[in-house]
């Protein structure tokens, strides 16, 4: 998702700034905040600098795409109503230590001897494929992120904590931080029991020799050396904070790169809501400016738990992207931020559908020039410069889920020529859109619909309704989906069920399914003939 262009801004920040003020949306919403942070002065770097954290523990986690995706629709709304240059850094985390082997990365085994290592000291136990490349664990994974956002076309400059920390980058924050011990302490020491108490120190040495993050306790600062003293197997070691042999708890780290990165905007789930406000709470307490905060609900698998990298549950950008155009991703990820929602695959085709009901309502907001409502609609928060430069395809991806449901079919040209029976001026050449969701369907269908297909045994006399059914579409001229929905509608009129019931009847019996398309628009895809050759199979 490229970032606005200053052409695009200069164009029509006249006639979106003043309607933006009124948008309801949940972006311009915090895009409001921050423009009253700096409604009197200007920010330090000379920019709104926003950020997103990475902690690569784990392979890349689609939350983490949703976390960029959205600051970045946070950051576009800024650009409208503001003047004030932006930019926004996606932050590895990659020099924490190896707490625990995730269960879906190879060598498992080789990695247990590595706990406790920083992530970028850990060998990458990838031994083949694209990422076999990268020397370490933490590299690759950092490669893994750039990659899929790259994807996406996200305006970002990246950060390794790694290198932050080694090049000296962070060396004046953490000398203030030393300065501010006994502050940080007054923190953090109320949140942990008495024996982590006795031991807690907001920095971790780096062994000098064993390369492991250590939590031990320090027993003596000095502010002048910069250096901490700590006892580690029996000994006093003196050891300096500089240059990346230390580095901070997390908690801690995470106010410190806030104030060395000036971050003026980040978001985070509701699950480190405590953790936020001890690190904006140790920013105060050593004279620093704490950023915005805006929490999101957590995203949950099919059986409602937290997805998790080291779980590798949920769905991964990979696979939603097997099944969905990439649209359709950032479509789900802006819906609703503070609602918990499961990220799983039977939620895909509704979000198809949604986003290009979204696009056509778009085009036809601005063809009316209804400039407010525009600012509202999601699709102009994915893509604001480039909507006007995509069309919804002439059939709804769950419409051609039926149909491969229905045919069976493996081959892209089936499909299109069910297609191209009521379509006869769409093609694969012009419509490339429909022509991929066409074999998304496909997919998607042999993955997770095809295994679970069904189908109900009518008895007598629902043999009969499906037989009359079957005499009233032969005895028709009707073409339009209003007319076959409405010969469809009055048979079951004609039965003793209820309407609701009668259409499930024909999806169990017809497709295998318990929910099923608008029959109307289905047959005139599908073919008459082929639809009635259902009812004459499902009655034999």
């Amino acid at each position: 998702m490229a970032f606005v262009s200053d052409k695009f801004l200069a164009a029509w920040r006249p006639h979106y700034r003043p309607l933006a003020a009124a948008a309801k949306s949940w972006a311009f919403d915090e895009a409001k905040k921050l423009v009253a942070r700096y409604e009197n002065k200007k920010p330090i770097t000379g920019a709104v600098v926003f950020e997103t954290g990475y902690g690569p523990s784990g392979l890349p986690h689609i939350g983490t795409f949703g976390e960029v995706l959205r600051t970045t629709m946070v950051r576009q709304a800024f650009a409208i109503l503001s003047d004030i240059p932006t930019k926004l850094i996606c932050f590895s985390d990659d020099m924490d230590g190896f707490r625990k082997v995730p269960t879906n990365v190879p060598n498992q085994e080789m990695l247990q001897k590595y706990l406790g290592i920083p992530l970028t000291r850990v060998p990458n136990p990838f031994t083949d494929g694209a990422y076999a490349k990268y020397k370490s664990y933490g590299e690759q994974n950092n490669a893994r992120l750039r990659d899929f956002l790259d994807q996406f076309w996200f305006d970002y400059e990246f950060m390794s904590s790694t290198e932050q920390y080694t090049s000296g980058f962070f060396d004046a924050q953490l000398k203030k931080y030393l300065k501010h011990h006994d502050d940080i302490l007054a923190v953090m020491l109320p949140t942990l029991g008495a024996e982590r108490q006795s031991t807690y120190s907001p920095f971790l040495p780096i062994h000098p020799e064993t390369g492991v993050v250590l939590q031990v306790p320090v027993i003596k600062t000095n502010v002048d050396k910069n250096t901490i003293t700590y006892l580690h197997d029996g000994k006093e070691i003196e050891q300096s904070i500089l240059g990346g042999q230390c580095k901070l708890q997390w908690k801690p780290d995470w106010s410190m790169r806030m104030q060395a990165l000036n971050i003026d905007y980040e978001m985070a789930g509701k699950d480190l809501i405590p953790s936020a406000e001890l690190a904006l709470d140790i920013i105060g307490k050593t004279g620093g400016t704490p950023p915005l905060v805006f929490h999101y609900e957590l995203f949950l698998d099919d059986k409602g738990q937290k997805i998790s990298k080291s779980k590798g549950n949920g769905l991964t950008m990979e696979e939603w992207l097997r099944y969905a155009p990439k649209e359709s991703l950032a479509y789900f990820m802006y819906q609703k931020p503070k609602t918990a929602k499961r990220l799983f695959f039977d939620i895909i085709p509704k979000n198809v559908d949604e986003y290009y009901q979204q696009l056509n309502a778009l085009h036809k907001q601005s063809g009316e020039k209804k400039y407010g409502e525009m600012l509202d609609n999601t699709v102009f928060h994915i893509s604001p410069e480039h909507w006007q430069d995509s069309l919804a395809p002439a059939v709804s991806f769950s419409l051609l889920l039926h149909l491969v449901s229905a045919s069976d079919a493996s081959d892209k040209k089936i499909l299109w020529g069910f297609i191209n029976n009521y379509y006869k001026d769409v093609d694969a050449a012009k419509d490339k859109a429909l022509d991929a969701l066409v074999g998304f369907a496909i997919r998607y269908y042999e993955d997770f619909v095809k295994p679970h297909k069904k189908f109900k045994k009518p008895n007598e006399t629902e043999k009969q309704w499906l037989v009359d059914l079957s005499a009233d579409l032969q005895a028709t001229d009707a073409t339009t989906p209003e007319d076959l929905q409405t010969i469809i509608y009055e048979r079951g009129k004609k039965t003793t069920l209820e309407l609701r019931a009668w259409f499930q009847l024909l999806y169990e019996t017809l497709l295998g399914q318990v929910e099923g398309p608008r029959l109307g628009s289905f047959i005139t895809l599908f073919g008459r003939e082929k639809f009635i050759g259902l009812i004459d199979a499902a009655v034999e």
